[in-house]
């Protein structure tokens, strides 16, 4: 009998006692932290309206102070120049004179200049930004889309190193640790002095959020049993980061100065920390590193807080693989070991990609839609409820990659039409971004549960945050699909359209898992289509070549 059989070896702990209840709630408490930061950068980093500065000691009349600003059209808006001002040294020269401006001197035709004394900014909206603070505005605007950048990037490294870590020292070890990196780096960023100091605490705020938020979930997942797995992969620990977002935009309201959010936003992660003796290590973990009286004295502490009695002896049938796969060390690289193996991973790895351009692209968003932006953001953030309790219900009864299809479609083919929607309707087309927002948020669900169940123990962390490591691909460039819009307002839209639906194509490829048990090594694992038919052709050719040989002895 082997490990695959751990769930009938659980039975008797039951479902959903004192025990799981605790260990769900958690859980799911530890992400709410990373659905405040991980998109606090649309009101962090948001850019009030803003022009060059008049210095108050320029020696020019009040009407020419007026007139010293160019106008120009945004998308048929006339508004005063952002980056640009009439040069000053003329326009003291036509004040002095006594010429009228408008009348006297067609300013439009006035020498120009960039913004030589900076910018002053609307504080109607923020106190501060990151924007306001260190003018990340014009020739410095790149660096907007690079801070948020720079965060993903430190996804992008934690994702690499905590999948690796946590197969290797435990999920619980990882989680707490990673969430103290997380906390500390965000409380560090009050006390930056530059805009590269900020960016680079923000990385490492990036590396601690995706490490913990990927062994929690790991760590749920395999510490459930299958009914409740489901619940708290697709519903549970979303949820709790979509309430987490939701307070985001509450916060930002009430909290305008960029430093006082960020402490508000840090604040939350520190009360978790006293809930470690709550939380187990996997037990499936241990007895896949083979320390079985370790993984028997968490369930008998777990039965005991359900009343319920454990068995003497929890896994004495547990018999070790004859190859002993179980107890061999398992890095990144065996992602792309095998045939079957590998072409998951592609293919996996290439809709995670897509998915993740799509959900941080829209949400990012946010602060350029028509309407309150507090509002617009606490909308992007409530629609990912529904979404989640969507995913929850079709990834009880219905076809993993089937769903993923059909989100995913659906998600794209808004978001192209979208942009055929008159200026004049501009709530419609908000609406519609809402809906391409929720058909990519199901679809992240999906992809999320859908990895975990097809990637062995053995290899599941570091598989799961693998296929996240190549999403952050997707969410670094995603401020830059954003960017994009300033040129062509409807590009970005028509990008992640396209993308949605390429990924969609993708996703049916992939094999199915629903109503299987959670492989335990990688002999266990479902194979795509093409490989199954090489592997049965294959084993046709060694039965075939057996009666070869039996007949001639």
């Amino acid at each position: 009998m082997h490990v695959t059989d751990y769930d009938d070896f659980i039975k008797f702990m039951g479902e959903w006692g004192p025990f799981q209840k605790l260990i769900t709630l958690l859980l799911c408490l530890s992400v709410i932290p990373n659905g405040l930061t991980g998109l606090s950068m649309v009101f962090i980093a948001d850019t009030p309206p803003h022009h060059c500065v008049i210095p108050s000691n320029a020696n020019i009349s009040a009407e020419w102070r007026n007139h010293s600003i160019p106008l120009e059209d945004a998308n048929g808006v006339m508004r005063y120049s952002k980056c640009t001002r009439y040069k000053l040294d003329v326009i003291k020269l036509l004040s002095d004179n006594g010429y009228v401006p408008g009348v006297d001197v067609n300013i439009t035709e006035l020498e120009q200049e960039s913004c030589k004394d900076g910018w002053e900014y609307d504080r109607e909206m923020y106190i501060s930004t990151i924007v306001s603070e260190w003018d990340l505005v014009c020739n410095d605007a790149w660096k907007v889309p690079m801070t948020s950048s720079m965060y993903f990037f430190g996804v992008l490294t934690g994702s690499f190193l905590s999948g690796q870590l946590s197969d290797r020292f435990g999920r619980k070890i990882v989680l707490f640790a990673t969430m103290g990196v997380q906390t500390a780096f965000t409380f560090f960023q009050i006390f930056s002095t530059s805009w590269l100091m900020f960016s680079a605490l923000f990385f490492v705020v990036g590396l601690g959020l995706i490490s913990n938020y990927v062994a929690a979930f790991v760590l749920g997942t395999e510490i459930l049993s299958a009914r409740i797995r489901v619940i708290f992969s697709t519903a549970g620990v979303c949820i709790f980061f979509a309430f987490g977002y939701m307070m985001l935009p509450l916060m930002a309201f009430f909290i305008r100065d960029w430093r006082m959010l960020v402490v508000a936003i840090a604040v939350p992660g520190v009360f978790f920390f006293p809930v470690w003796r709550l939380v187990p290590e996997s037990p499936r973990w241990l007895l896949s590193q083979g320390r079985v009286e370790e993984a028997e004295a968490i369930l008998r502490g777990a039965a005991r807080k359900n009343g319920i009695t454990a068995p003497e002896v929890i896994f004495a049938p547990l018999q070790v693989e004859n190859d002993m796969e179980k107890f061999k060390r398992h890095t990144i690289c065996d992602l792309v070991k095998s045939n079957n193996i590998r072409w998951i991973t592609i293919m996996l790895s290439s809709v995670w990609v897509i998915i993740s351009i799509g959900y941080f692209a829209v949400s990012l968003n946010t602060s350029n839609l028509y309407g309150d932006r507090y509002l617009n953001c606490f909308l992007s953030a409530a629609v990912e409820v529904p979404a989640y309790m969507l995913s929850w219900a079709l990834f009880r009864s219905c076809s993993r990659r089937l769903c993923l299809f059909a989100m995913l479609f659906i998600g794209g083919a808004v978001l192209l039409l979208a942009q055929l929607i008159p200026r004049d309707l501009s709530s419609l087309s908000t609406a519609l971004e809402m809906v391409g927002k929720f058909g990519i948020t199901v679809a992240f669900t999906i992809v999320y549960a859908f990895s975990v169940e097809l990637y062995p123990t053995v290899l599941r962390n570091t598989a799961v945050c693998a296929c996240s490591m190549a999403a952050r691909l997707g969410s670094i460039a995603a401020p830059y699909f954003v960017y994009l819009g300033t040129y062509y307002k409807s590009l970005p839209y028509l990008l992640m359209g396209s993308l949605s639906i390429l990924g969609a194509l993708i996703s049916i490829l992939l094999p199915e898992t629903h109503g299987l048990p959670l492989p335990e090594t990688i002999n266990h694992m479902q194979s795509i289509q093409r490989c199954k038919k090489r592997q049965t052709s294959n084993n046709v050719t060694r039965d075939t070549a057996a009666e070869q040989n039996a007949s001639m002895l």
